[in-house]
């Protein structure tokens, strides 16, 4: 499935329970609260948190809180009317120019 497609998809869904009606800020606010659900399993992962001295473990599961975030960052370019397939394959061009491949494997090979 196309970006372009899945994106469609989540308008249909979004407008037939009316949550298309939702300001930008509110689904903003739930995009960054379902980003602090990976950033906690990231620091619990690295160490950061530990589990006991301090810390809780939540159940996470992490494949779902990633396909949230993706669902509310799809909802926020809707609202915007964002066509993200072509935006980031723009993006992605002026990427490719913008950071030299061997530059940068180079650079990255020495740290």
């Amino acid at each position: 499935m196309h970006l372009r497609e899945i994106q469609e998809k989540t308008r249909e869904f979004e407008e037939r329970r009316g949550w298309n009606k939702f300001p930008a800020s509110l689904v903003f606010t739930h995009l960054i609260e379902e980003l602090g659900e990976i950033s906690r399993h990231i620091t619990i992962e690295e160490g950061y948190k530990a589990i006991g001295l301090g810390h809780e473990q939540t159940k996470n599961d992490l494949a779902r809180e990633f396909a949230q975030v993706f669902s509310l960052f799809i909802q926020l370019a809707n609202h915007f009317e964002i066509d993200l397939e072509s935006s980031y394959l723009q993006e992605l061009e002026t990427m490719e120019e913008r950071f030299p491949e061997k530059e940068w494997k180079r650079y990255m090979d020495g740290h």
